[in-house]
């Protein structure tokens, strides 16, 4: 039977009622109930809003006749906490508040949407809340402290708080400069500490049982932290590290279930999962372990998505929505012009950067956010960067490669149009020759970079960029691996053809080796006579052993590529051992 690929669907309840594929999570809601006033963040589409849902539904008395279709067959199902339906729940969701370009605008939009929520209650709940008046136009602070009231009064059940997207309307303000409403907003006058203050005193009263928040940025809860000092943060948490996000034998069971499912040819499934793991793994929040890792989850629901609409690997792996994320690099980087090519240069060419373990768990100040040397930080809790160690961030997949690799591009004007059409055309329809394809890369790409760059070049730098722009115009054909772990190594780039494509079964392996304008001197030779270096093809002849007793079918081609600053390339071709 053919189950809903559950791409864009936040509600819980719809989710299991329309049989949509679930990753269960429910054993994270017992682990919850220890914590008093939980704050989680995580990156932008990583299921906060999912989660929230499920909470709702598990803690709602007015659900518990839906207990057993909505958690009859998870973890929690078969271990229930005893906390199950017992509060009155009111969910709350940020995102939805205008950010007005004025103080009294954004009240009025956090009032009327926080106050839309109050009249929900008051409709589910008539047996506790029939007779409770209030005034719309009063501030939504003494309406909740009314509301917290009259139930306390009533002996009525606690009230359990889901904040979702905690930080939206403020994060927007912070991005786009708008400090002075920001300040206003957070001042210890303002609407909105005045509404936490409420919640803290409920949860000193005993009115509210439990306040879980979720959001992106620590930002405005520490600038909250005079009205509300009972959060605790429990972003960085390990036990709680894979509460959102998919674990590689979480990705198992959901590819075995759809294969299954949909009868599909399971000698195509490793090639799906390589997909997977290049383009959407690879998130360390706090374990750097490779076994650790997680896949951003809405992405993978997005190539399961297309994947089961067309039978095949999507051509474009990178949703839409994720791009926008280049525009909060743009933001957060744009003071300081100088910074912002300097980092984006040294993630492109050496995909690191160091950061100060401390800042990721001090607290944060909205100043810092946007000083260079807290653009690790930011982009860390942006999910544009993950831990590499305890000591440098890194990008996490090639989806995000490929985002910093655009904004690189649009920093230096670099064109990515259709000057490349005729050589990428013919590696397609005429030979695929790795070596016309990089000649066509090097004479239309590199020598686009302003001089200044060749400074900051490496072998990192060649493939990453060379990616980039072969993934513009060829993903129809191949998917792409950077540094795809062997036995014996990591290599630099593949070109993997697609299964049901022209290219189905050949893999081409490529090696970069780099050597700056300085070192290619002391060669004494031209870049086209450099001579092949004997360690170098054992190297690459190692991945591919490996790789043949993976893949024994596969029709594999390996490809020196050897790189002078801008002085010149030389590409080795050797798919017979008789080569040298």
């Amino acid at each position: 039977m053919k189950r809903l690929v559950p791409y864009g669907i936040m509600n819980y309840a719809e989710l299991i009622e329309k049989n949509a594929y679930f990753i269960d999570k429910t054993q994270y809601i017992a682990r919850l109930e220890d914590i008093a006033n939980p704050v989680f963040l995580r990156p932008r589409r990583f299921g906060k809003s999912l989660f929230c849902s499920m909470l709702q539904y598990y803690y709602d008395l007015k659900e518990a006749e839906k207990y057993n279709d909505l958690f009859g067959k998870t973890w929690i199902g078969t271990h229930p906490t005893g906390k199950q339906n017992s509060y009155i729940v009111l969910k709350l969701d940020f995102s939805t508040i205008a950010t007005q370009n004025s103080y009294a605008g954004i009240e009025g939009s956090f009032n009327r949407q926080c106050m839309s929520h109050i009249h929900q209650l008051i409709q589910a709940y008539p047996e506790y809340l029939t007779g409770f008046s209030f005034h719309d136009t009063d501030p939504i602070s003494d309406n909740l402290k009314l509301l917290l009231d009259h139930l306390t009064g009533k002996k009525a059940p606690k009230v359990f708080i889901i904040i979702d997207e905690y930080d939206n309307f403020s994060n927007h303000l912070i991005t786009t400069h708008q400090d002075s409403l920001y300040r206003q907003i957070t001042a210890d006058d303002s609407f909105l500490k005045s509404f936490f203050k409420v919640l803290k005193a409920g949860r000193q009263s005993g009115a509210i049982a439990n306040i879980f928040m979720m959001g992106i940025l620590p930002i405005t809860i520490d600038d909250l932290t005079s009205a509300y000092n009972i959060a605790d943060f429990i972003t960085l948490h390990p036990h709680l590290e894979a509460m959102l996000g998919f674990t590689n034998a979480e990705l198992s069971i959901l590819i075995e279930e759809i294969y299954n499912d949909y009868g599909y040819d399971p000698s195509t499934k490793p090639a799906v999962v390589e997909v997977l793991k290049n383009q959407y793994n690879g998130y360390h929040f706090v374990q750097t372990k490779e076994e650790t890792s997680l896949y951003n989850p809405t992405m993978v629901m997005f190539f399961f998505r297309e994947f089961c609409r067309h039978n095949t690997i999507p051509d474009n792996l990178i949703d839409l929505n994720l791009r926008t994320d280049l525009s909060w690099v743009q933001r957060i980087t744009g003071a300081y012009p100088d910074s912002t090519v300097k980092i984006i240069t040294q993630l492109t060419a050496e995909n690191t950067v160091h950061y100060d373990k401390d800042a990721l768990i001090s607290q944060f100040n909205r100043a810092d956010f946007f000083r260079p040397q807290f653009y690790p930080i930011s982009f860390f809790y942006l999910g544009m960067l993950t831990k590499k160690d305890d000591f440098n961030l890194c990008l996490p997949n090639l989806s995000m490669k490929k985002i910093f690799t655009e904004y690189f591009n649009e920093i230096f004007h670099i064109d990515t149009s259709t000057r490349y059409t005729s050589f990428m055309e013919r590696f397609v329809t005429t030979k695929p020759d790795i070596e016309d394809l990089f000649a066509g890369y090097w004479h239309n790409y590199v020598m686009q970079l302003p001089e200044a760059v060749f400074t900051k070049m490496n072998e990192n730098f060649y493939r990453t960029t060379f990616y980039e722009l072969c993934s513009r115009f060829l993903s129809k054909w191949l998917t792409f691996n950077i540094e795809r772990s062997y036995p014996s190594g990591r290599s630099d780039l593949e070109f993997v053809g697609k299964f049901n494509e022209k290219f189905a079964g050949r893999r081409w392996i490529m090696e970069f080796k780099y050597h700056s304008n300085t070192e290619f001197t002391k060669f004494h030779c031209n870049p086209e006579d450099f001579p092949l270096q004997p360690e170098d093809v054992k190297q690459i002849r190692s991945y591919a052993e490996d790789l043949k007793r993976e893949y024994p079918e596969a029709n594999i081609s390996l490809h020196l590529i050897y790189c002078f600053g801008n002085r010149g390339f030389r590409v080795f071709h050797m798919d017979n051992e008789e080569n040298p």
